[in-house]
């Protein structure tokens, strides 16, 4: 770009892609004198772009929180990476309640891509196919998203209006650990401090693959697992809390749905490795026990038999995932379960046998 005007947006493009820039760097990429580069900076900031001067040996210009957002220069790459991950944001149910905005920045950036760029990407598009139905979860509010990401960064308690799976309402304080993102669902994990003192709060979810219903609310004791979209409202509280050390919310939430109060609870021996295990029976459905240590020289990836945890609400599913492992079992709870493995392998060998 040789007219003033484009060394200007190549000015705000230089700025975006973060930190400071000093007047000799700009000056040389836009192929400018330093007195040009301040004119320029000038102009940025008549058009309210918030462009803040770095003072010292190593200042220069860099790009401050505004008021608003300032204009975006992305390039061809950075321009396709953005709609196709609002395609599989929509797709995959991971959008806020208003679902507007992303389809309205999608058409944003749409109409203004160079006529090449954007027939490859209706392309791309057209071509691409889904393995998995659209997430057709409700979406939570984006104020209380925010607002609970707020609670989790700065360690601040924030009070929520909640409703649960069979419409009771409540509202509880909540030390906010973090925010996970779960089979097209948002969750806030943390620790409830009114459980325990007024015996408040329910338990109620459900997990994927294991026939129980939709998760809603999972937690035992003070430690809570809450669906975003069930949030009414979320406002931040004074004061702090400390974060337990070592802690993985992620985990955390899929160890809440694994241990979740189901009707029936199922101890199993299987022999195979933590992969075969955790490919039919993944970490929000089952709880692993670690086998004993190896011995020396013994190889840790061995098959070996380890003990597993899960709870389901129907335990007629459950024979046929032990089938699918295509490992050795033994069960040792519940003895219901050995009868429904059983008639199901009569029911396998009588189709075998018909021609």
């Amino acid at each position: 770009m040789s007219r003033p005007t484009g060394r200007v947006l190549t000015l705000l493009e230089l700025l975006q892609s973060g930190g400071v820039r000093t007047v000799a760097e700009l000056a040389g990429r836009l192929g400018v004198d330093g007195r040009t580069v301040r004119r320029y900076v000038g102009q940025l900031l008549e058009l309210d772009v918030p462009v803040e001067t770095v003072r010292g040996r190593h200042g220069g210009y860099r790009i401050g929180p505004g008021y608003r957002l300032p204009p975006l220069m992305l390039s061809d790459d950075e321009a396709l990476a953005v709609l196709l991950g609002l395609a599989a944001g929509r797709r995959a149910g991971l959008v806020t309640a208003a679902d507007t905005a992303s389809g309205t920045a999608a058409a944003k950036i749409r109409r203004v891509l160079p006529g090449r760029l954007a027939r490859r990407l209706d392309t791309v598009l057209e071509s691409l196919a889904f393995t998995t139905p659209p997430g057709a979860s409700a979406e939570p509010d984006a104020e209380v998203l925010l607002t609970l990401a707020d609670a989790v960064r700065h360690r601040r308690p924030v009070t929520i209006r909640y409703t649960d799976r069979v419409g009771a309402r409540s509202e509880r304080v909540l030390h906010a650990y973090g925010i996970v993102a779960h089979e097209g669902r948002w969750y806030v994990t943390g620790r409830d401090p009114g459980i325990g003192q007024n015996g408040t709060g329910q338990v109620a979810t459900g997990a994927a693959g294991t026939g129980a219903a939709g998760s809603d609310e999972a937690g035992t004791g003070a430690d809570r697992t809450f669906r975003l979209d069930r949030i009414a409202g979320a406002r931040l509280l004074p004061g702090s809390f400390e974060v337990p050390a070592g802690l993985d919310p992620a985990r955390r939430v899929l160890t809440g749905f694994a241990t979740a109060a189901y009707r029936h609870e199922v101890t199993l021996r299987i022999h195979g490795t933590v992969g075969q295990i955790r490919a039919r029976l993944p970490a929000a459905v089952a709880t692993l026990d670690e086998p004993e240590p190896p011995a020396a020289g013994a190889d840790p990836a061995a098959e070996v038999w380890r003990r597993v945890d899960l709870r389901v609400e129907e335990l007629d599913r459950l024979p046929a995932v032990l089938a699918s492992l295509d490992r050795p079992f033994v069960i040792e709870r519940p003895d219901e379960l050995r009868d429904l493995v059983t008639a199901l392998a009569d029911r396998l060998r009588d189709c075998a046998r018909q021609v």
